[in-house]
């Protein structure tokens, strides 16, 4: 089966609520967000132990796609592809499905995110493993997370009372539940069966293509009028196709549908998909009053802080709970409590006209 695995990294995300940092050209997954390496090329990585770098495909934007074929010199830049206009998961997915099928009609495919953190990515590569093993039997496979808290951010898989975290054997899906309100949220954690929904999938390829064709069929036509990958006249073609596709999710417009959805529900392997600044304070280490910096800091009477300042030294004197990111032209000092406000406020730059800023 190892011939004909590949692995897929949607990296078309802006990423602003990791603005100033995070721009058009230079999106989340590129920065160094957290360790050493950039977020994609830490994905890339971690994903290496299943799948070597000639059989990963990276589906991106035109503005980041030369940092992202700079930045992964090992993936062949045909397999980096310039989404020709932003379109949601279930376009993205279903084009790669569609070009890995023209390549090898028995591609089973993995989908992974390219700005998520796995601090543990031994015991999760064999949760990969299994999911395409299981994807290979026709399958449509997702990986449950196993709740830390009752998150209001993240979606949810429902699995059959009962189901215990860790179990090798794939699970049935009873249902996919929407972010929750707080309330509802823990109620889930509390039934113990449910899980949250990491935006990973495993599939083959024809099954992905057959599962479109039934649930979004105008995509799944439009994806059809494609010649393979390999055709010269492809990219004209796509440039004019993959406006036209449906802007859909994958889960609305597959997987709650899809009658072949199963999944493993898994032990925590240090999954964080860091949605904020806030969430970056979480990963890092903090000093004996809570602040987290990836620069140089003096803290008085100051509390639970987070700063990047790049090469600047920060005071702090008598602040809480704030986030400062400062970068060459802009300055942002948040509440960390309003972490998740930030990408608010890039649309507020967007009506201003500041793509100076963006």
């Amino acid at each position: 089966m190892k011939q004909n695995l590949y692995g897929l990294i949607l990296a078309g995300g802006r990423g602003t609520r990791f603005w100033p940092r995070s721009r058009r050209r230079h999106p989340k997954q590129v920065l160094r967000v957290f360790g050493d390496a950039t977020m994609i090329q830490a994905t890339v990585d971690r994903l290496s132990g299943v799948f070597p770098a000639d059989r990963l495909w990276i589906l991106t934007g035109k503005a980041q796609r030369p940092e992202i074929v700079r930045q992964l010199p090992a993936v062949p830049a045909t397999q980096i592809l310039a989404e020709p206009a932003q379109r949601n998961t279930a376009s993205a997915i279903g084009l790669a499905a569609h070009m890995l099928h023209s390549v090898d009609p028995e591609a089973v495919v993995g989908v992974f995110p390219a700005d998520h953190v796995i601090l543990q990515p031994k015991r999760f590569l064999p949760y990969v493993r299994a999911a395409l093993r299981e994807a290979a039997r026709g399958k449509i496979v997702v990986l449950g997370i196993q709740p830390r808290s009752p998150d209001t951010a993240f979606g949810y898989i429902e699995f059959p009372p009962g189901t215990e975290a860790g179990t090798t054997r794939s699970v049935p899906v009873l249902r996919f539940r929407e972010k929750p309100k707080p309330a509802l949220a823990k109620e889930f954690v509390a039934a113990g069966n449910f899980y949250w929904n990491a935006g990973m999938f495993f599939f083959r390829a024809s099954a992905m293509l057959d599962a479109l064709r039934r649930h979004l069929p105008k995509t799944a036509t439009l994806l059809a009028s494609l010649p393979s990958g390999t055709d010269p006249d492809f990219s004209r073609r796509l440039a004019k196709v993959f406006p036209l596709l449906e802007d859909i999710s994958i889960d609305f417009a597959v997987m709650e549908k899809a009658g072949n959805v199963t999944g493993f529900p898994c032990r925590d392997f240090g999954w964080n998909d860091v949605g904020s600044w806030d969430a970056v304070y979480d990963l890092l280490p903090k000093d004996t009053a809570g602040n987290a910096a990836r620069s140089e800091v003096i803290a008085q009477e100051s509390r639970r802080n987070y700063v990047d300042a790049g090469g600047k030294l920060v005071t702090l004197i008598g602040v809480d709970d704030l986030i400062v990111v400062d970068t060459r032209d802009a300055l942002l000092v948040a509440d960390r409590r309003k972490a998740q406000a930030v990408g608010a406020l890039v649309k507020l730059l967007e009506k201003q006209g500041r793509d100076d800023l963006l």
